[in-house]
Protein backbone atom coordinates (compact mmCIF):
# COMPACT_ATOMS: atom_id res chain seq x y z
CA UNK A 1 0.00 0.00 0.00
CA UNK A 2 2.06 3.19 -0.89
CA UNK A 3 1.36 6.12 1.11
CA UNK A 4 -1.03 7.98 -0.77
CA UNK A 5 -3.65 5.08 -0.27
CA UNK A 6 -3.01 4.55 3.03
CA UNK A 7 -6.31 6.90 4.04
CA UNK A 8 -9.68 5.33 2.66
CA UNK A 9 -12.31 7.60 4.12
CA UNK A 10 -12.64 10.44 5.50
CA UNK A 11 -12.57 11.11 9.16
CA UNK A 12 -15.50 11.11 11.41
CA UNK A 13 -15.88 15.08 11.71
CA UNK A 14 -15.31 15.48 7.78
CA UNK A 15 -18.52 13.44 7.59
CA UNK A 16 -20.67 14.89 9.78
CA UNK A 17 -19.83 18.08 8.52
CA UNK A 18 -20.58 17.09 4.63
CA UNK A 19 -23.92 15.39 4.77
CA UNK A 20 -25.36 18.17 8.00
CA UNK A 21 -24.46 20.79 5.71
CA UNK A 22 -26.23 18.64 2.38
CA UNK A 23 -29.06 18.35 4.92
CA UNK A 24 -29.30 22.11 5.89
CA UNK A 25 -28.40 23.12 2.05
CA UNK A 26 -31.39 21.22 0.75
CA UNK A 27 -34.11 21.90 3.28
CA UNK A 28 -33.03 25.18 3.28
CA UNK A 29 -33.34 25.65 -0.62
CA UNK A 30 -36.64 23.47 -0.21
CA UNK A 31 -37.81 26.11 2.01
CA UNK A 32 -36.97 29.39 0.24
CA UNK A 33 -39.50 31.88 0.28
CA UNK A 34 -40.13 32.60 -3.49
CA UNK A 35 -42.01 35.81 -3.38
CA UNK A 36 -40.27 37.16 -1.03
CA UNK A 37 -40.05 41.03 -2.07
CA UNK A 38 -43.65 40.49 -2.61
CA UNK A 39 -44.37 40.05 0.66
CA UNK A 40 -42.78 42.38 2.14
CA UNK A 41 -44.52 45.01 -0.35
CA UNK A 42 -48.03 43.82 1.14
CA UNK A 43 -46.68 44.42 4.76
CA UNK A 44 -46.56 40.88 5.37
CA UNK A 45 -44.18 40.45 8.36
CA UNK A 46 -41.20 37.94 7.83
CA UNK A 47 -41.19 36.90 11.59
CA UNK A 48 -44.74 35.45 10.96
CA UNK A 49 -43.88 33.08 8.22
CA UNK A 50 -42.26 29.62 9.58
CA UNK A 51 -40.69 28.80 6.61
CA UNK A 52 -38.57 31.82 6.19
CA UNK A 53 -37.73 31.99 9.52
CA UNK A 54 -36.53 28.14 9.55
CA UNK A 55 -35.33 29.29 5.86
CA UNK A 56 -32.99 32.01 7.34
CA UNK A 57 -32.26 29.99 10.18
CA UNK A 58 -30.93 26.99 7.96
CA UNK A 59 -28.72 29.55 5.83
CA UNK A 60 -26.71 30.78 9.32
CA UNK A 61 -26.00 27.05 10.09
CA UNK A 62 -24.97 26.45 6.82
CA UNK A 63 -22.49 29.71 7.15
CA UNK A 64 -21.36 28.60 9.95
CA UNK A 65 -21.04 24.76 9.43
CA UNK A 66 -18.80 26.16 6.39
CA UNK A 67 -16.74 28.03 8.38
CA UNK A 68 -15.82 25.09 10.69
CA UNK A 69 -15.64 22.82 8.16
CA UNK A 70 -13.11 25.14 6.31
CA UNK A 71 -10.92 25.24 9.95
CA UNK A 72 -11.53 21.48 10.35
CA UNK A 73 -9.77 20.79 6.87
CA UNK A 74 -6.78 23.15 8.22
CA UNK A 75 -6.12 20.51 10.66
CA UNK A 76 -7.93 17.44 9.95
CA UNK A 77 -6.48 14.05 9.27
CA UNK A 78 -4.90 13.49 5.92
CA UNK A 79 -8.08 13.38 3.33
CA UNK A 80 -8.37 10.21 0.82
CA UNK A 81 -6.95 10.18 -2.29
CA UNK A 82 -7.92 8.13 -5.38
CA UNK A 83 -6.28 7.36 -8.67
CA UNK A 84 -8.15 8.65 -11.32
CA UNK A 85 -7.97 10.89 -14.59
CA UNK A 86 -5.94 14.41 -14.19
CA UNK A 87 -9.40 15.77 -15.80
CA UNK A 88 -11.37 14.37 -13.02
CA UNK A 89 -9.25 15.30 -10.65
CA UNK A 90 -9.14 18.70 -11.76
CA UNK A 91 -13.06 19.15 -12.31
CA UNK A 92 -12.89 17.57 -8.52
CA UNK A 93 -11.01 20.19 -7.03
CA UNK A 94 -13.10 23.21 -9.49
CA UNK A 95 -16.77 21.82 -8.32
CA UNK A 96 -15.16 21.94 -4.25
CA UNK A 97 -13.74 25.47 -4.54
CA UNK A 98 -17.20 26.35 -6.53
CA UNK A 99 -19.09 24.99 -3.52
CA UNK A 100 -17.28 26.33 -1.22
CA UNK A 101 -17.38 29.24 -2.54
CA UNK A 102 -21.17 29.88 -3.09
CA UNK A 103 -21.89 27.98 0.16
CA UNK A 104 -20.04 31.16 1.80
CA UNK A 105 -21.43 34.04 -0.57
CA UNK A 106 -25.27 32.91 -0.02
CA UNK A 107 -25.55 33.97 3.54
CA UNK A 108 -23.84 36.98 2.52
CA UNK A 109 -26.05 38.08 -0.15
CA UNK A 110 -28.71 36.89 1.58
CA UNK A 111 -28.09 39.15 4.62
CA UNK A 112 -27.37 42.26 1.81
CA UNK A 113 -30.95 41.44 0.36
CA UNK A 114 -32.37 41.79 3.79
CA UNK A 115 -29.85 45.18 4.36
CA UNK A 116 -30.63 46.81 1.25
CA UNK A 117 -34.84 46.14 1.88
CA UNK A 118 -35.15 46.84 5.46
CA UNK A 119 -36.18 43.37 5.97
CA UNK A 120 -34.90 41.74 9.13
CA UNK A 121 -33.16 38.50 10.13
CA UNK A 122 -35.75 36.49 11.44
CA UNK A 123 -34.11 33.12 13.54
CA UNK A 124 -35.51 30.75 15.36
CA UNK A 125 -35.62 32.81 18.79
CA UNK A 126 -34.23 35.35 17.58
CA UNK A 127 -35.22 38.80 15.68
CA UNK A 128 -32.86 41.33 14.40
CA UNK A 129 -34.86 43.72 12.78
CA UNK A 130 -32.15 46.47 11.36
CA UNK A 131 -29.19 45.08 9.58
CA UNK A 132 -28.43 49.43 9.50
CA UNK A 133 -24.24 48.08 8.95
CA UNK A 134 -25.38 46.40 5.87
CA UNK A 135 -28.32 48.78 5.05
CA UNK A 136 -25.86 51.44 4.61
CA UNK A 137 -22.28 49.76 3.33
CA UNK A 138 -21.23 50.06 0.24
CA UNK A 139 -22.15 46.93 -1.56
CA UNK A 140 -26.09 47.36 -0.55
CA UNK A 141 -26.59 49.71 -3.51
CA UNK A 142 -24.70 47.29 -6.50
CA UNK A 143 -26.97 44.55 -7.45
CA UNK A 144 -30.40 43.47 -6.86
CA UNK A 145 -28.66 41.23 -3.83
CA UNK A 146 -32.22 38.82 -4.01
CA UNK A 147 -31.66 38.11 -7.28
CA UNK A 148 -28.41 37.01 -6.41
CA UNK A 149 -28.89 35.07 -4.05
CA UNK A 150 -31.61 33.50 -5.77
CA UNK A 151 -28.97 32.46 -8.53
CA UNK A 152 -26.36 31.16 -6.25
CA UNK A 153 -28.77 28.93 -4.50
CA UNK A 154 -30.04 27.38 -7.98
CA UNK A 155 -26.78 27.01 -8.43
CA UNK A 156 -25.68 25.59 -5.76
CA UNK A 157 -28.18 22.58 -6.23
CA UNK A 158 -27.15 21.97 -9.64
CA UNK A 159 -23.36 21.43 -8.80
CA UNK A 160 -24.37 19.63 -5.84
CA UNK A 161 -26.31 17.34 -7.90
CA UNK A 162 -23.22 16.52 -10.33
CA UNK A 163 -21.42 16.48 -7.15
CA UNK A 164 -23.76 13.61 -6.61
CA UNK A 165 -24.13 11.97 -9.58
CA UNK A 166 -19.98 11.81 -10.41
CA UNK A 167 -19.72 9.98 -6.53
CA UNK A 168 -22.39 7.78 -7.89
CA UNK A 169 -21.00 7.30 -11.46
CA UNK A 170 -17.23 6.61 -9.36
CA UNK A 171 -19.28 4.03 -7.26
CA UNK A 172 -21.13 2.09 -10.17
CA UNK A 173 -19.42 2.33 -13.19
CA UNK A 174 -15.51 3.15 -12.02
CA UNK A 175 -16.31 0.63 -9.08
CA UNK A 176 -13.64 3.00 -6.95
CA UNK A 177 -14.30 4.08 -3.31
CA UNK A 178 -14.95 7.67 -4.03
CA UNK A 179 -18.40 7.10 -2.61
CA UNK A 180 -17.58 4.65 0.14
CA UNK A 181 -15.09 7.61 1.49
CA UNK A 182 -18.06 10.20 2.44
CA UNK A 183 -20.61 8.24 3.44
CA UNK A 184 -21.01 6.28 6.82
CA UNK A 185 -20.82 2.51 7.27
CA UNK A 186 -20.68 2.31 3.07
CA UNK A 187 -18.28 -0.92 2.40
CA UNK A 188 -15.29 0.35 0.61
CA UNK A 189 -13.87 -1.58 -2.16
CA UNK A 190 -11.04 -3.48 -2.26
CA UNK A 191 -8.65 -2.58 -4.52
Amino acid sequence: MTAHDSTKRYDTLSQAFHWLTAAAVLAAFVLGPGGFGRMLRNGIDPGTQLDIVWHETLGIAVFGLTLLRLLWVLVRPRAPRHSMAGWMQLASKGAHVVLWGMLLALPMTALLTLGSEGAPLTLLGLRIDELTLIANSAFAPLADWGDVHTFIGDAIMWIAGLHAAASIYHHFVMKDNVLTSMVPRLKARAQ
